[in-house]
């Protein structure tokens, strides 16, 4: 991962012990909470429903041991004992204490992590493919290039005051882990025919009340020109953006308005406009960024294990795990594992300190010191050997960590809904608790395969279900939680918004009425359809009578 410098550290040092200062004043009645607010928000300090709220960046979702550990203190020392994964490959604590802010702030910083930006109208963490550097599919790796963004956005000076938030996601591989398309800019790295590598540019994507899949402008921008062309977007942005309506803010809107044909003709008169040898990124400068990325040490391996292969057969778990958290790797005789914290039951994303420190104490042993968080609110250990799946799999196992539900049914993405958070209109946590025990049986999820669920408890969509392949919004009906749900999204590279299918329904219906859809797709897959496949095929009426019809 990369290497913070001296500059770096300085840099997080001073903002830290800038915020230890507002928060003296806050205390102390020197600033009112409308003052404090956007100091607190561009820190990651949320006021919740019950306490602040700390979002801990993670770029473009790499930590390391050292980094994992910190967060297990922070949990155990100022939280209740867990921290929460997000859809953006941040973490969570809901339980902070104004005062204990600072102190939280300079333990991250000590580590390199730092809250800085996310929050507020400003560039968010970027977020990249958690498969970066360990997947055979990617051109390069867009950790380098979410680190150049990273730079180059804290603080900068032209886009800390945007119309509205905004988020950027690049991923290197044709498999898009990273929900590209529905982001503000999404970026896919991409070879041209004559080798060179360069960026597909997609602009205007997103969820909320108005939701859209993005658009691409620019379907090859060269790789030195990127931030000449992202100043770009974010000059006319800025220019148009509605600051008079917050939900007419995003760039999506604006590109809705204009047409990505002309939005993307004044990207380039814009772009014209732009001194691009000042600000664009050198050779020099890209490669000091490239070569702070630690080299990962690969061993040469053989390609199959015979000791992984002997446990797999003697072991029904194992081999259950290996079919569904198990994925292949770029370098022969290595493995990207992922972490399910998903387990039936389990808070979706949370992890407890104990579960952080024994992920970390695993990637340190047995993982070259490297951990990632996905944005489907798991975690990844990128590089396993094939020899030590076995001892890998028996921890994980130990401590709760080893549900074997990758994308399966159980493995559904949730907001923190009315539990925690001020904008919710509807609990999120206890509808997929009662989905996840609906779907306990590992078989049946095996059988029904890949299936993703997502659910938010308010339109603000924290929970991606517009791109869920069922998706499940919580909506008040005169002070009673109700239901929505949707069906045929989803977040990858076939990207789609979801279509409603009917009336809300309340909160003891959720759960039959997944299992209904669920055996409707089963009665009429064909072969190795996925729940998607037999969606786009079929469409909806099928689904829609078999729910209401039960419903009445």
């Amino acid at each position: 991962m990369y290497q913070y410098d001296v500059i770096d550290r300085e840099f997080l040092t001073d903002r830290s012990n800038e915020f230890r200062h507002q928060v003296v004043r806050r205390l102390a009645g020197d600033l009112t909470e409308d003052q404090f607010k956007p100091l607190r928000l561009m820190n990651g300090l949320y006021l919740q429903l019950h306490a602040y709220m700390l979002r801990v960046a993670i770029p473009y979702g790499s930590l390391n041991a050292r980094q994992a550990r910190r967060l297990a203190w922070v949990a155990r020392t100022y939280d209740k004992g867990y921290g929460h994964m997000t859809t953006r490959q941040n973490v969570q604590f809901n339980w902070i204490k104004l005062k204990d802010a600072p102190d939280i702030l300079d333990a991250l910083a000590e580590v390199d992590l730092h809250a800085i930006q996310t929050s507020g109208n400003c560039i968010r963490n970027t977020t990249a493919d958690p498969y970066a550097g360990a997947t055979a599919e990617e051109v390069d790796d867009p950790r380098v290039w979410s680190e150049v963004i990273r730079q180059w956005s804290t603080l900068h000076p032209e886009f800390s005051f945007l119309p509205r938030k905004f988020k950027i996601a690049i991923t290197g591989a044709l498999t898009d882990r990273a929900a590209v398309k529905v982001h503000d800019i999404g970026l896919i790295l991409r070879r041209a025919r004559d080798g060179s590598l360069g960026f597909e540019v997609i602009v205007g994507g997103g969820q909320g009340r108005t939701p859209y899949v993005g658009p691409t402008i620019k379907q090859h921008l060269p790789a030195g020109s990127l931030l000449s062309y992202l100043e770009a977007v974010l000059r006319v942005y800025n220019r148009h953006g509605r600051r008079d309506n917050i939900y007419k803010a995003r760039i999506k809107i604006l590109v809705a308005a204009l047409g990505a044909e002309e939005f993307g003709r004044q990207v380039e008169e814009e772009w014209a406009k732009i001194d691009q040898g000042r600000a664009d990124l050198g050779d020099v400068e890209l490669a000091r960024i490239r070569g702070a990325f630690a080299q990962t040490p690969f061993e040469t391996l053989p390609a199959r294990s015979e000791a992984f292969e002997a446990a797999k057969a003697a072991s029904p778990s194992l081999a259950r795990f290996a079919r569904n958290n198990v994925k292949p790797h770029k370098k022969p005789g290595y493995a990207i594992v992922e972490v399910s914290l998903k387990a039936i039951g389990q808070t979706p994303g949370d992890a407890t300190a104990d579960q952080l420190d024994v992920v970390a104490d695993l990637a340190e042993r047995y993982g070259l010191d490297d951990l990632r968080v996905t944005h489907a609110q798991n975690l990844v250990l990128p590089h396993i050997k094939l020899d030590d799946l076995p001892a890998v799999h028996a921890i994980l196992e130990a401590n709760g960590l080893a549900t074997a539900n990758i994308d399966l049914v159980s493995d559904i993405i949730a907001c923190p809904g009315l539990d925690y958070c001020a904008l919710a209109n509807a609990r999120a946590i206890p509808i997929a608790q009662d989905i996840a025990k609906t779907f306990a049986d590992p078989d049946r999820a095996e059988t029904i395969g890949e299936l993703k669920i997502k659910i938010s408890g308010c339109i603000n969509a924290c929970g991606h279900h517009h791109v869920a392949h069922i998706g499940i919004l919580g909506v008040d009906k005169k002070g009673e939680e109700f239901y929505q749900l949707s069906l045929g999204g989803s977040g990858a590279e076939d990207a789609t918004i979801g279509k409603i299918l009917g009336p809300a329904l309340p909160a003891d219906r959720v759960a039959p009425a997944i299992d209904t859809l669920v055996d409707t797709y089963l009665a009429a897959r064909q072969g190795e359809e996925r729940f998607l496949d037999t969606y786009r095929r079929v469409g909806l009426e099928p689904f829609k009578e078999a729910v209401y019809a039960q419903a009445d």
